[in-house]
């Protein structure tokens, strides 16, 4: 792995840095292979609890991910633009589809798709200096990298049209208010305060959480009917599972269960 994305794990933690400061950690082709090999990689890791993406501090103001690395675009012809919208939607439908949680630590601008990219996590957590938004009709083109079907899932969709309509940029208490974030925090806290929602995580049955966000992820996109078989079925994987009975000892006995991902 090259040092455009940054990896470190810990107690089955992996934090993920975009690390391109002198580019306000925007995505060009190679981060966004980099980035796709690391997630793929992480369905087949037995230890990996949580993931925690984030984005490497600069000179230039503090950023996230300011989207597509628009000096790049230029270069492409148009059948590198397709299929870099193609690797870049596949991308962070993958980010979604990774078996364990992913957690976005927003760490200042979040635009276009690097907005879409927090979107594609499962809980995000601001720092107060953070500045976002989907800006992409006022560059004349939409979302296309999930923008405008996950904005709404989250926000509603009256407050999504509002935000892409007007590609408005908004501030993170305002994110907060909407539902865009689940937490804002001080830039010095916003790591920690991930590693306390991924150690929260990662003390549960890890199977269990597994097919919680299946059985969500996957119940969203149908009827309530169809979503309750879902659950049942990612409930009945639970069963025959070493974790549950651990877990029925461990309350049994009055101690802390010791999961193990079997």
């Amino acid at each position: 792995m090259s040092d455009i994305l940054l990896k470190e794990e810990k107690d089955g933690i992996l934090i993920l840095t975009l690390n391109r400061p002198e580019a306000m950690n925007c995505f060009n082709f190679a981060l966004l292979n980099e980035l796709n090999t690391v997630i793929s990689e992480a369905n087949f890791d037995p230890d990996l609890r949580v993931i925690i993406i984030t984005g490497a501090s600069g000179e230039k103001k503090a950023a996230f991910c300011t989207g597509a690395d628009l000096v790049e675009r230029r270069t492409m012809s148009p059948d590198d633009v397709k299929r870099f919208i193609h690797t870049i939607s596949s991308t962070f439908s993958n980010v979604q589809n990774v078996k364990a949680p992913v957690i976005a630590a927003i760490n200042g601008f979040a635009f276009g798709g690097g907005l879409e990219l927090a979107l594609a996590c499962d809980i995000r957590v601001a720092s107060s200096n953070t500045v976002m938004g989907l800006t992409e009709t006022s560059l004349a083109i939409i979302p296309g990298a999930g923008g405008t079907q996950r904005l709404p899932r989250v926000v509603g969709i009256s407050k999504a049209k509002e935000l892409i309509y007007t590609a408005k940029r908004i501030s993170a208490d305002e994110a907060l208010a909407c539902g865009l974030v689940n937490q804002v925090v001080e830039p010095d806290r916003l790591i920690d305060a991930c590693m306390e929602i991924a150690h929260k995580i990662a003390e549960n049955g890890p199977i269990a959480v597994q097919q919680a966000k299946f059985a969500i992820n996957k119940g969203m996109e149908c009827s309530l009917d169809i979503g309750l078989g879902i659950e049942a079925r990612a409930y009945a994987i639970t069963i025959p599972t070493e974790d549950r009975i651990e877990g029925l000892n461990a309350f049994r006995e009055k101690r802390k269960p010791e999961y193990k991902g079997r």
